[in-house]
């Protein structure tokens, strides 16, 4: 690993800022930009064992707001075109997805579909408060699985 790569990792890290890292690029990964924030939650844990669990509710906290603004621009894109076309707009392709209602928000931690997902739970018009609670459920259950996964596949110190 390069040592530049290996210096901005670990300043990264620091408690002083890791966890403020940690929060905006998973905040950045949840919206539709193609971002991934578990190698930023796995390097502040791995140089920083103790903010294990911080770092995966800084990352939960970041990665569901991000959901919600997803959702929020969802209800505004779904209120713009239906203002321009003069009538309420019906996906049908998107009815199967109407039976589940915000539980679908669960599905929110999948890569590729999860975060144009809550865009489209915005759009269906899902109550919001539910579908940021299934979000929370789903990006917790990832952010903790995924690190005490890679933490248990690479047990060793970052090499210097």
């Amino acid at each position: 690993m390069p040592d530049w790569f290996s210096n901005l990792a670990q300043w990264l890290a620091l408690p002083e800022v890791g966890l403020s890292t940690v929060f905006v690029v998973a905040f950045v990964s949840a919206t539709l930009l193609p971002l991934g924030s578990e190698p930023a939650v796995f390097a502040l844990v791995k140089l920083n064992p103790e903010l294990f669990w911080p770092a995966v509710l800084v990352a939960t906290a970041g990665n569901t707001l991000g959901g919600a603004v997803s959702w929020l621009m969802g209800l505004g894109t779904h209120r713009l075109v239906d203002r321009a076309r003069g009538n309420p707009t019906e996906l049908r392709a998107l009815q199967w997805l109407e039976r589940f209602g915000p539980k679908a928000c669960l599905l929110s931690w999948l890569p590729v579909v999860g975060d144009p997902l809550c865009a489209v739970a915005g759009w269906l018009r899902f109550a919001f408060w539910p579908c940021l609670f299934y979000m929370a459920i789903g990006k917790f259950a990832r952010y903790l699985v995924m690190t005490a996964a890679l933490l248990w596949a690479f047990p060793g110190a970052f090499p210097s």
